[in-house]
């Protein structure tokens, strides 16, 4: 029997590789409970997400998925992958769109490019990260994209 141990984590900044696309996996498929609980859990009472009988009336014909479930979810789907225990934090998001409308039963697959990288110059090692994140559901379509910056941690000396 084998002493090796290996824990799961994310990347540290070296590991990272501008313009490489990381999928992450599983997906995640949406249910009705999902999203009523996450609208009503953040006050959000937008019609759109909560009254069917609303929704069908609308361009879409049904309730819509909240989209701040949506990329919440999407930022989510990467974390095992690329940022568990690796991050310092998030600073910011510049750019968020949702292109096509997720609906409850659609299944969220989340890919992440390193779209830029850089150490940081004010605190030794950790770098800065661009992250681009696109959801995508089961048919391919686009249905959010998100850009995020974070502080990530370089590897610690003496570790694998």
């Amino acid at each position: 029997m084998s002493d090796k141990r290996i824990r799961q984590r994310g990347l540290w900044f070296e590991e990272m590789e501008l313009g490489t696309v990381y999928e992450h996996r599983p997906g995640r498929t949406i249910t009705e409970a999902d999203n009523t609980l996450f609208t009503t859990q953040t006050m959000n009472t937008q019609a759109l997400h909560l009254d069917a009988a609303y929704s069908e009336t609308t361009a879409f014909g049904q309730r819509l998925v909240n989209s701040m479930f949506t990329v919440s979810t999407l930022v989510g789907l990467s974390v095992t992958q690329l940022t568990q225990g690796t991050i310092v934090a998030n600073l910011g998001f510049s750019e968020v769109s949702f292109p096509k409308p997720l609906f409850h039963g659609d299944t969220l697959y989340a890919e992440t490019v390193i779209s830029d990288k850089r150490e940081s110059k004010s605190r030794p090692g950790e770098g800065i990260v661009t992250f681009t994140h696109t959801g995508r559901n089961q048919h391919g379509d686009i249905v959010a994209i998100a850009v995020r910056k974070t502080l990530v941690r370089m590897r610690p000396e003496g570790s694998a």
